[in-house]
């Protein structure tokens, strides 16, 4: 997807401990004064941050105001194992792919990268602002996450486990890993057991996982409350379902001071599409930029 505008954002890219980080922003700086708000977008599997640069620039070009209380950076990164820190192709690979040999370790090698890229999103909230402003010039206000996929997962992951992250749109991601994986498994014709699915793993996604954790109770050892939530989906996804999701995200309490959006674009299959992009841009300006998060 192109900017809507002949305008670009402006782009940066910074090697923080060996991660190459890219930090877009829209190239009109004339409000020095207001607070920034940084958007991780993560991409999805198989996928790289550079083949999310278009998504990113428009998030920045649409989410753009005038009457904006802070400024918007969208930052991107490799998720683990992908991009520039591609190790082992065939561990991004699912059980069976219609041409040549699957992965036999999907189940766990998914849920770690995820996991991983969680980390790396709160590893980066800690250096993020040195690198950025090394003169201190500008203050970031707000750490708010996003992606599609397993960066969705991952954002998911990420959301329930930094209390510093205060928004997170989601877009064909899943924060119930147990019914998603299992379901994949079932299609693939593979046992959800052991080799393909330790007692191990369950164990882990059983305290590490959203769904592990009070997402529907009204008190503060819910990690979702306060915040503010946009989960899109597609309604001809047959990689991650709604089904998948559906639950936890009915339950979902977000508190009176959240926001709890769903939308579903019914007939698009697992993709990130230009209207998800702009649904994307809309709930930036209206609930991330236009006031206190």
């Amino acid at each position: 997807m192109a900017s809507s505008t002949s305008l670009r954002p402006t782009k940066l890219t910074l090697t923080i401990a060996g991660l190459h980080v890219h930090v877009y922003h829209h190239p009109d700086l004339t409000a020095r004064e207001l607070p920034v708000v940084i958007l991780f977008f993560l991409h999805g599997r198989t996928g790289s941050a550079i083949g999310m640069e278009d998504v990113a620039e428009s998030i920045v070009m649409l989410s753009h105001s005038p009457s904006r209380a802070k400024d918007l950076y969208v930052v991107t990164f490799d998720q683990r194992n992908h991009g520039t820190r591609l190790v082992d192709a065939q561990a991004n690979l699912v059980w069976k792919e219609e041409e040549g040999d699957g992965n036999e370790r999907h189940a766990m090698d998914m849920y770690a990268i995820q996991t991983g890229t969680a980390r790396d999103v709160s590893f980066l909230v800690d250096f993020l602002p040195s690198y950025l402003f090394p003169n201190d010039e500008r203050t970031v206000s707000d750490w708010t996450v996003s992606g599609f996929s397993l960066g969705g997962h991952a954002a998911w992951i990420a959301l329930a486990h930094d209390v510093r992250l205060k928004a997170g749109i989601m877009i064909c991601g899943c924060p119930d890993y147990l019914p998603l994986i299992t379901e994949r498994a079932r299609n693939s014709s593979v046992a959800a057991e052991a080799p393909y699915i330790p007692q191990s793993l369950r164990a882990l996604i059983g305290r590490n996982d959203p769904a592990s954790k009070p997402y529907s109770v009204s008190d503060d050892s819910n990690p979702f409350l306060n915040k503010k939530i946009l989960v899109i989906a597609a309604g001809k996804d047959t990689v991650v379902t709604w089904a998948a999701c559906e639950s936890f995200v009915r339950e979902l309490e977000v508190g009176s001071s959240g926001v709890k959006r769903v939308l579903v674009e019914d007939d698009a299959p697992h993709s990130c599409t230009d209207k998800m992009v702009r649904w994307t841009s809309d709930f930036v300006q209206e609930y991330i930029l236009a006031g206190q998060l």
